[in-house]
């Protein structure tokens, strides 16, 4: 008896006593081992997953980020109904060879959140004007996603993009940008909807403050507006101004180009492209508010 615990207190036989423990040891990891490596992969577990991009927001191509409608004939006149984003409607009548109905419309809207002021433009050529067919950097909400500033853009920042239904919108920041909780505040304050004809409605809650029409901000107006066409040819820009007469402003997107511009009621219809063109709209558009 006194032999076996010799193995074990006994130096001069401590090495025969580490080759059995390694032994003993062995025999106990071969079946745990085997217990891994036969187990169901998907049982194991996982790293938690990172939000998924929104792919809708990430596939190339898709459709120009613009409405047509029907337009009825009317003699020589085209007349098509529109819808502004604050919701009002109007009844737009043009010489048929403007074609505002084929040219298609685009929202625009100002807005403010902690004091800052931005504004949500529709890119014409929809969402791969602004995703390039990449990967978003962060996902705020299911239907907005972040952006990396656009190359050649100077003095713009990252990109929020917005998908209502079928349309998208982009926010370009700008200055210093805006604070992750203002992006989150207005990801989920900035809310749109579509008509029964396609158009896109915009409303907001704090603190989040829609522009309203009239409403200036850096000496240009900053309320809802529709604009027809786009780049580098015929634009026409619809801008409800209350006493449009005393208060009217020519819009951003029609400056530092051939312009013109008319009130029409309290809508200020600014025109831009080729001198006939211009002549033509300014005096053949008419828009009646409902």
């Amino acid at each position: 008896m006194a032999d076996q615990f010799d193995v074990i207190e006994q130096g001069g036989r401590g090495r025969r006593r580490w080759i059995g423990l390694a032994a003993v040891l062995a025999l106990l990891l071969i079946p745990v081992i085997g217990l891994l490596t036969s187990r169901d992969p998907e049982s194991l577990p996982r790293a938690t997953p990172t939000p998924e991009p929104i792919r809708s927001l990430t596939r190339i191509g898709g459709a120009p980020n613009i409405l047509s409608v029907p337009a009825k004939a009317k003699g020589g006149d085209e007349v098509i109904e529109v819808v502004f984003p604050h919701g009002v409607r109007a009844e737009v009548r043009y010489p048929a060879e403007l074609g505002l109905a084929e040219m298609g419309s685009r929202p625009f809207q100002g807005f403010w959140i902690g004091g800052a002021y931005r504004q949500v433009t529709a890119p014409y050529s929809g969402e791969f004007e602004v995703t390039k067919g990449g990967e978003p950097i962060r996902n705020y909400t299911p239907n907005v996603t972040l952006w990396p500033r656009q190359a050649g853009s100077e003095h713009y920042g990252q990109v929020l993009l917005f998908a209502f239904g079928r349309w998208r919108l982009a926010m370009y920041d700008r200055g210093q940008g805006l604070t992750f909780d203002q992006r989150m505040a207005l990801a989920k304050g900035l809310k749109g909807r579509a008509t029964k004809d396609g158009y896109l409605v915009l409303s907001a809650k704090a603190p989040v403050r829609l522009a309203r029409p009239g409403e200036l901000a850096e000496g240009q107006p900053v309320g809802p507006q529709l604009w027809f066409g786009g780049g580098a040819g015929e634009m026409v820009a619809l801008v409800p101004t209350p006493d449009c007469r005393k208060r009217a402003l020519m819009p951003a997107v029609i400056r530092g180009r051939p312009a013109g511009w008319v009130c029409r009621g309290d809508v200020l219809v600014a025109v831009t492209g080729s001198q006939p063109y211009r002549k033509k709209a300014i005096e053949g558009i008419r828009v009646t508010l409902k």
